[in-house]
Order: structure tokens, then sequence, then C-alpha cells
């Protein structure tokens, strides 16, 4: 199996076994199991669950074929939303359908929001989180070696041509050290791959119709049914509380944010801080820090920090409940209203998708959009390791460039040498999430317990 390319080939054999996906498609109960292990695994951000993904449904389960995993990242790289959780979603769609999706987009948040409901409880009744902090600590180092192992898998199926190693290289480039908007890096790396990635329409491989049947009525039926699912509990909200509530209140606001959340949860974090922090009052600044920190370090999608902003401002401003009724409802719906897009988007398009799969044009945009998402990795691993393996960090300067960088001197040798540790087990004795996971997070509660 090889990346869709300038220079790819596939022989009729490999094409048919992995394209017609009604050939070996995996029971409810088999997707859902993948899917709670996918959920329980996806620490780290995007790169690291994305990993998670490919090694569970193209590698160990060989469900998905290459092309049509990275044919659903390209898509889902395009929405608005955590893209994570929508590509897990679009691969619990193929491999079962409209069930298969919701029940795989839903496992991969679950285990998220339910520890930090819990932790967000800690947090505000108590102030103190040391302890789940320390729990926490060493899996950080492993997170990071997942996270390089999916930006060699990744890489080494993208990058097939030079058109390719040029737009990763740029699309780094662009991320990190101008902060150019993560959209329109897509965008571009699209239009240069539809420009100049020329290829023979005599290759161009039929969309597999066995999965997709589109039209416009179902679309605008999937649109309708779930537009009034994702509105009707604020709605209940509002009717049953006042317009004023601040359940009501973080409905309204998380649920723009969530049609406009191009670029990930990084992308939004400056404006949520302002509006939260500044005009709304729900936390301190000091606070939403430490609300990130904590989204940084449990599983699931960083854009969970929502949930905790949502939990503060239910707790700070409880009305006619207690202040712990009113956070968890707060952070139920803050959750509700910000995820639920993510699901319409998926299956609403990948029908539409997946009868466009195998188009010689979509092909060239979306080569190209796939060697962008492999410098986009590289940003991230690279932001991910400074603010791991260092302390403190600093701005520092490139000519008119200014670009974030280690303090000198500030770098966390435990946790260096965590991260060492798990880099070995990935890469060199080959061991499996859970073991890395596990082993990280037992030597970095062991070195807490040491120095504290």
């Amino acid at each position: 199996m090889r990346v869709t390319g300038t220079h790819m080939s596939v022989s009729p054999d490999t094409n048919k076994n992995n394209e017609n996906l009604n050939d070996n498609l995996p029971s409810l109960v088999e997707v859902t199991k993948v899917a709670s292990k996918v959920g329980l695994l996806s620490f780290g951000g995007p790169a690291a669950q994305i990993s998670v993904m490919h090694h569970e449904f193209v590698e160990t389960r060989k469900w998905l074929s290459e092309e049509r995993f990275l044919h659903a990242l390209n898509y889902c790289m395009l929405l608005p939303g955590p893209e994570a959780q929508q590509l897990a979603t679009y691969c619990g769609w193929l491999t079962g359908k409209t069930l298969g999706g919701l029940i795989a987009g839903l496992l991969f948040i679950l285990p998220g929001a339910l520890t930090m409901a819990v932790v967000s409880y800690i947090y505000a009744a108590y102030g103190e989180t040391q302890i789940i902090n320390a729990l926490f600590y060493g899996i950080k180092a492993g997170v990071l070696a997942i996270v390089l192992q999916a930006l060699f898998r990744i890489g080494a199926k993208a990058l097939k041509t030079r058109l390719n190693w040029m737009l990763c290289g740029l699309s780094f480039c662009a991320l990190f050290f101008f902060a150019v908007p993560f959209p329109f890096v897509i965008v571009a790396a699209g239009a240069i791959g539809l420009v100049f990635d020329k290829r023979d329409e005599e290759s161009e491989r039929p969309a597999d119709t066995s999965q997709s049947h589109p039209s416009a009525i179902n679309t605008l039926k999937t649109l309708a049914i779930g537009g009034i699912v994702w509105l009707t509990p604020p709605f209940l909200a509002a009717l049953l509380l006042t317009p004023q509530s601040v359940i009501v209140d973080v409905a309204g606001f998380f649920a723009t944010l969530a049609v406009v959340s191009f670029g990930g949860a990084y992308a939004l974090l400056s404006y949520m801080a302002q509006v939260a922090v500044d005009t709304k009052g729900w936390l301190t600044a000091g606070q939403m820090l430490d609300g990130l920190g904590l989204a940084e370090t449990t599983p699931g999608p960083l854009i969970l920090v929502t949930q905790f902003v949502g939990f503060l401002g239910g707790w700070q401003n409880p009305g006619p409940l207690t202040p712990a009724t009113m956070a968890l409802l707060a952070a139920a719906m803050t959750t509700w209203v910000t995820f639920v897009p993510s699901f319409l988007f998926v299956l609403a398009g990948a029908p539409w998708m997946e009868r466009l799969y195998g188009n010689a044009y979509l092909a060239s945009a979306l080569s190209a959009i796939t060697a962008a998402v492999a410098g986009t990795i590289l940003n991230l691993a690279v932001w991910f390791a400074i603010n791991v393996l260092f302390t403190e960090t600093k701005t520092a300067s490139i000519g008119p460039v200014a670009v974030i960088a280690p303090a000198p001197g500030s770098l966390d040798t435990i946790l260096f040498a965590i991260a060492v540790t798990a880099a070995i087990l990935v890469f060199w004795a080959k061991r499996g999430m859970f073991t890395v996971i596990g082993t990280t997070a037992a030597l970095g509660l062991a070195a807490k317990m040491l120095t504290s």
C-alpha cells in the first residue's frame, strides 16, 4: 500500500482487496472495542491520536487502506473542530456505517470528558491537582515518542515526490516561524497540488460506491436532524432556567466557536481565553493556564479545555443550583455543543468525499494537503518537545522572525530520561502503546514521589 502520488503504483489485486470496504467489514462489537482502545490512548494531541488510529485501523487490523485513511484525514483537516475526533468518526463510519461513526466518535471523546470532569471537580473543590499532575507527568514523555513515531510513519507514506517534500518543509516553516494560520497553509497546499501535481487521468481509480450513496436530500436530512439534536439542549436550558443562565451563556459561546474553529484548539485559545477571562469572568487567567495543562495531559482532544472553562463558569455562577450541579451541567453543555457539529460535518460530508475518492484532480490536491499535514505534525512535535522537555521557554528572534525556544539550562533531565526510555520502547523494543503509556506513567509518578 502506497500513498496516492505522482509515481504511485498499485497492483490490481492489492487495489481490489484494499478498496472494497464490504469485503471484510468488522462487526460493531469489533469497532467498539477498537474505538474504546483509541479513546483510552488518545493522549498528546492530534499527532499522537492520529498515530493511534493509523496503527489500529490500518496497520494492525487492515480494515482501511493507507490511501483511504489519508483521504479521510485530509478531509478532516479541512473542517472546523478537532480533526482527530472527526477522523475517529470517519474511520468508524467507513468500518461500521453511521452507527459505527457515532460509536467511534463518541468513544474518542468519552474517556477524556469523564477524566476532565473529575479533575475539574478536584481543582474547583480542593484547589489541588498534585496527584493528577504526578500521574500524568511521565505520560507526556511517552506521548512525545508516539508523536515522533506518527511523524515518521505518515512522513514515509506521504512524502513520495519532490513537490511533497517541498510542501512539507514550507508548511513547517509557515507555521513555526511565521505563525501563518493553519487553514491558509492547508488551502494553499491544496491549490499548489492542484496546479503542479500533474498525473495521468488514466490512473484515476473509480470510487467505491459500496459505502457511499450521497444525495442532496439525504445530506439535508442529516444536517436538519443533527441541527435539531445539537440545539435542543440549549433551547431546553433556556426554557427551564433563564436565558441569562450561565448554561445558556456557555452554550451560545461554544456553539459559535465550534463552527468557526479552523486550525485546531491552539488557533482559538487566545480568543477563547480573552472572552472567558476578561469578558465573561468565568475564570482567571491563571486558572485558564491550569486548565490547558490538565487538557494536555489527559486523554482526548485538547479542545476539551472548553469543558474545564464551562465547569468553572458554572461553579462560580451556580444560580439556584449547587455549585457542583451547575458546574457539571455547564461542562456537559459545553462538550455537547462543541462536538456535535463535528459528527455532522463527517456524517454529512463523508459520503460525498467517498464518491470523489480516486478522482485525479482531487487526489492531486489531497496528496499536497497530506504533505502539508506532515509539516504540521512536525511543527506540533517540535512545539510539544520544547514545552515538555524544558521547564522554561523564551521568544527568540531570527532576523524579523520571533520563535519559541527553550531557555538555556531549563532541560528537565528526569523527563528527558523518561522520554529516551519511551523512545527505546517505541522504536527499538516495538512495544505497544499501553506498555509505553503505562511505563512512562509509572516512571513519572515514581520520580515525583522521590523528588517531593
